[in-house]
């Protein structure tokens, strides 16, 4: 449910238009509506003052619960409270050379249940709306706006696994790029998945100007297993097929996400593993430094010395390798860190 009870969402298309028949107002006032909110980013109350009928529309379906920013890196963490109460998180990061990224969460939760992840630890909530999606892309952007920096990249790296929400996620990515809606640049755009191939496939059918990374972490079935439960429903050899096929359906490398961990994944074996599976694709590998999660005391960094010699010895086989800085630490915004003690309260009470 939208907040703000009977008012037309800005981001439901039907909707508006309706309620601009009814009022008979010039498109021209839903034009500039959507452009102050999606485009330029402006305060609601001025992207609201030269609406006609500003009491009918609702701008966020998402209240903003809390901000958290980093002292050491210039990451942002946006807490987001839905309509049943529960929290979900963005993460804006600035980059030193000025490219802002913000990383969208598509659930509350995940039901991938990945050992290293923290939001897996919580389980899956519920699916996020593509408008709830597209909210956390609004407020990150004002937020930036008023530091005079634009919104350039939005990678779906949050809480859940997209390709479980995919109801929601077409119409968010669709959005995103509309010319008429955010004009975002599908260059500027990833989505992140733990292997979902039919997600994977349709995606790339869709949107084959648009990043995917798959968070492979292991070239080993049995490792990658334990990692990732569902890498018994999809294993390796499957997910390589799909992306041969990916790379013919796309215009960019699919991105490879590898966790390194110490004496798991960064041994001379998990190396060779690595450069067998990905012979003869187009890919890039982004070597992940851990970042340590309660519940998973079994889990060791591998030290960032060592993730650069494993880049190293990768990029000497013909591999494009790069080692991953992670942003947010002091505030729990890194990657596997997305997770609220608050969530789980909330969750364990439903009968």
């Amino acid at each position: 449910m939208e907040r703000g009870g009977d008012r037309a969402s800005v981001v439901d298309a039907e909707r508006v238009e309706g309620l601009r028949r009814q009022l008979r107002l010039d498109p021209e006032h839903v034009r500039r509506l959507r452009n102050a909110v999606m485009k330029s980013f402006v305060p609601d109350d001025v992207a609201l003052a030269s609406f006609p009928a500003p009491e009918r529309i609702a701008l966020h379906p998402l209240s903003l619960h809390h901000r958290l920013d980093s002292e050491v890196d210039g990451a942002t963490k946006l807490l987001f409270r839905t309509q049943a109460g529960l929290l979900t998180e963005s993460v804006v990061l600035r980059i030193a050379t000025g490219r802002s990224t913000l990383c969208v969460s598509s659930q509350v939760g995940c039901a991938a249940a990945c050992s290293f992840c923290a939001t897996g630890k919580m389980g899956l909530a519920r699916n996020l709306s593509a408008a709830e999606i597209l909210d956390q892309v609004s407020t990150a952007g004002q937020i930036l706006a008023t530091e005079q920096r634009r919104l350039r990249n939005v990678v779906f790296m949050g809480m859940g696994e997209p390709f479980h929400n995919e109801e929601a996620l077409w119409p968010a990515l669709t959005a995103l790029v509309d010319p008429a809606w955010f004009q975002l640049s599908p260059h500027k755009i990833m989505v992140s998945t733990v292997g979902v191939i039919e997600g994977m496939l349709r995606f790339g059918e869709r949107f084959p100007q648009m990043g995917l990374a798959l968070s492979l972490h292991s070239a080993r079935q049995e490792v990658r297993e334990r990692l990732i439960p569902l890498a018994k429903k999809y294993p390796l050899s499957a997910l390589r097929r799909a992306i041969v096929e990916l790379n013919r359906m796309q215009d960019r490398p699919v991105m490879l996400e590898y966790l390194m961990l110490e004496g798991l994944t960064d041994a001379e074996d998990d190396l060779a593993a690595l450069v067998e599976w990905t012979e003869r694709l187009e890919v890039h590998i982004n070597l992940i430094p851990y970042n340590p999660i309660e519940g998973a005391p079994g889990l060791t960094g591998t030290p960032l010395v060592a993730c650069t010699a494993f880049a190293a010895r990768l990029k000497a086989t013909g591999r494009t390798a790069t080692v991953r800085r992670s942003l947010g630490g002091d505030i729990e915004a890194a990657c596997g860190q997305l997770v609220r003690r608050e969530n789980l309260a909330l969750v364990r009470a439903r009968p």
